[in-house]
């Protein structure tokens, strides 16, 4: 009798909307995209993203999708009725020997406007992504890279609560720049928890 295939693994429940002061992390709609396009393919956004230019209809389709992914939990960032930002959140599998668990992992992006840049929304959606791998999917470590010539990134994890791991050198090639190091962070969910702990106030008993 042939065997008969696994269900797939149902899909985890989007960790979204969630409010963190003024702004509202949520999945995106149609209406978002427009503004998405705008500001993924400016020329101060992409100076330190490796991909420089997305196309408008992948963008479209690669957002939309996101609902129904069982490993893509991206979202967009609102303010005042405004998308000033973009988190991106994907569950991978941890690197090692066959037969290691799935789906442990996850790697955390961002994409501020520039017109918003500045006021502390890269650190609050790092945040927040953070918040949504550990405490609402359940991960056991996320990691996240950065070109090490690009301090308002490395700011941004560094205050978001990570730490730097491991220097790359001359990894990552830049059209203007030439060859530059890359720089990668990464945090558990106990060191989550007790920097979790330690915002609140709370001492553990």
């Amino acid at each position: 009798m042939p065997a008969v295939p696994a269900a797939p693994a149902p899909t985890p429940p989007s960790p979204w909307p969630v409010r963190v002061g003024d702004l509202l992390l949520r999945d995106a709609v149609e209406p978002d995209l427009e503004s998405l396009l705008s500001f993924r393919n400016d020329p101060a956004v992409n100076r330190f993203m490796v991909r420089t230019y997305v196309e408008p209809d992948e963008l479209r389709r690669d957002w939309l999708s996101v609902p129904e992914s069982p490993t893509e939990f991206s979202c967009v960032v609102e303010r005042d009725g405004r998308v000033v930002a973009m988190g991106f959140l994907d569950v991978v599998d941890g690197p090692g020997q066959p037969g290691a668990p799935e789906g442990t992992d996850g790697l955390i992006g961002y994409i501020v406007d520039p017109l918003a840049a500045g006021q502390g929304i890269g650190t609050a959606t790092a945040r927040a992504l953070l918040r949504a791998a550990f405490d609402g999917l359940g991960l056991r470590r996320v990691t996240a890279a950065a070109y090490a010539d690009n301090p308002a990134s490395v700011r941004i994890l560094e205050a978001a609560g990570m730490r730097r791991e491991r220097l790359s050198r001359e990894a990552l090639w830049h059209a203007e720049l030439g060859w530059l190091d890359e720089v990668g962070y990464a945090i558990l969910a106990e060191e989550w928890a007790a920097l979790s702990v330690r915002d609140s106030g709370v001492r553990p008993s």
